[in-house]
């Protein structure tokens, strides 16, 4: 298959052909997370917090999962970008073994870990037993996750984002069908309240996988999962944990951040955890969209880098990063017109509420400043570049924000937190824009 169009054809067209897809397909899986968390807050606040307290193990095993198949993507990028295929092709077959093993592996040491993990963000023994629940029916299906993103981040390497644009949703729509069903009852259905959700949330990953199986085999790909090309060259495995490790350590500081400032959290009361975890259901909205603009430019980095064309590269940075700001900008506006209707979806208190909106208006702020990181960090991963985009992520996840949550809120209680978000993103920000130009040029010197 010719991918030559990748260096020729029109940016800006290309640019939306390869990241509206993935845009869209971004909408739907934040309208999952919206729909999902919004049957389970009908369950009862109680659940809703207690998939709040669980989403940092939830989001522990994503980041694992998509890290390393961000360097499976930027490997088979660069070689099809060079015309290696062959050399493709083994790197995606060792992807996805290695991929599977990575699924495993997080399933046995994170359902032993959970019970003691929970304990420390709850002593209520009806949270504690409705978050155990859910996250060891979750657990379970770590393999299928590892698999089904693996599989993903190389068909985006290849270009062939309506693929995993029609997979992406069709796992999102089985699992928002499923909720209310499996979640409530209906007909011989018993409701299984937030194991249902949990279930849900599997079956749909498993159909999402099958999808793809069943693609793979009707319409041939140039990277074929063959025997022959499992070989564990260790030049290979050191390319392909290069990028796959630092960029699973920067998607999983968002856990260690949500843990870290739940602690400082539930000094001052229960309620603001259920806010923080509403908040990072409701900015998959925005965060989402960009995360799909940058899934699309990011095979277009590492292909037209491997080919040469460093000044193509430069132009496909600078209007990622107009598109993102303009994402984020809207994303803040909606913020900012209707936070209350937005909290409403997750909470039936009028304390939950009334506190969530704040938190809403004051952390939306941050929203453009982010644009910057995102962008930048992006574009770092498709050059194969995995420590430089795991520093900015330790600035905007740790180094910057926690200690900062920490002293703002001992002056201004809750709210303290909620303002070091966008004191850290535009921090970051600045930060990131001259570290991405003079990682760049070196990494061009280097090549």
């Amino acid at each position: 298959m010719d991918q030559s169009y990748m260096k020729t054809k029109s940016i800006f067209p290309l640019v939306m052909a390869m990241s509206i897809p993935n845009i869209l397909s971004m909408l739907i899986n934040s309208l999952y997370n919206i729909v999902d968390s919004f049957f389970v807050a009908r369950i009862s606040e109680q659940a809703m917090n207690a998939i709040s307290i669980v989403y940092p193990i939830q989001n522990l095993s994503l980041a694992i999962a998509v890290g390393f198949g961000i360097g499976i993507n930027a490997q088979i990028a660069q070689l099809m970008g060079r015309g290696e295929d062959h050399k493709a092709g083994v790197a995606g077959t060792v992807g996805m073994v290695l991929a599977l093993v990575h699924g495993i592996a997080v399933f046995l040491i994170c359902r032993m870990l959970l019970p003691r993990f929970l304990g420390l963000y709850t002593q209520d023994a009806e949270i504690l037993a409705m978050g155990i629940q859910y996250g060891n029916i979750v657990l379970l299906f770590s393999g299928v996750q590892h698999l089904f993103i693996g599989v993903e981040k190389i068909y985006q390497s290849l270009g062939k984002m309506k693929t995993t644009m029609v997979a992406m949703s069709f796992g999102c729509i089985v699992n928002i069908i499923l909720d209310p069903i499996l979640i409530f009852g209906m007909g011989p259905i018993p409701a299984m309240g937030i194991a249902g959700a949990a279930w849900a949330t599997g079956i749909g990953m498993t159909l999402e996988l099958l999808l793809y199986w069943a693609v793979y085999l009707a319409a041939p790909i140039p990277v074929r999962f063959t025997r022959e090309n499992l070989h564990f060259d260790r030049q290979l495995l050191g390319r392909l944990y290069n990028v796959g490790i630092p960029a699973s350590l920067n998607m999983a500081l968002p856990s260690l951040l949500i843990s870290a400032l739940n602690s400082i959290l539930i000094q001052f009361s229960q309620v603001y955890i259920v806010v923080l975890g509403a908040y990072y259901k409701l900015q998959t909205f925005v965060y989402m969209p960009a995360n799909g603009l940058i899934q699309g430019i990011r095979p277009l980095i590492g292909y037209n880098f491997g080919a040469g064309e460093q000044e193509r590269v430069k132009k496909i940075h600078r209007l990622t990063l107009l598109i993102s700001t303009v994402m984020m900008v809207t994303g803040t506006a909606v913020c900012l017109a209707c936070p209350e209707w937005l909290m409403g979806l997750f909470a039936n208190q009028p304390e939950t509420i009334r506190e969530g909106a704040a938190a809403l208006r004051i952390i939306s702020l941050g929203f453009a400043a982010s644009a910057v990181s995102i962008t930048a960090c992006g574009c770092m991963e498709g050059l194969g570049m995995g420590m430089p985009p795991l520093v900015i992520s330790l600035l905007r996840y740790t180094v910057l924000i926690i200690p900062g949550a920490y002293l703002l809120s001992r002056f201004l209680g809750a709210a303290g937190v909620w303002h070091a978000f966008w004191v850290t993103e535009l921090i970051a920000a600045v930060i990131s824009w001259f570290y991405y130009q003079h990682a760049l040029a070196v990494h061009t010197v280097k090549k």
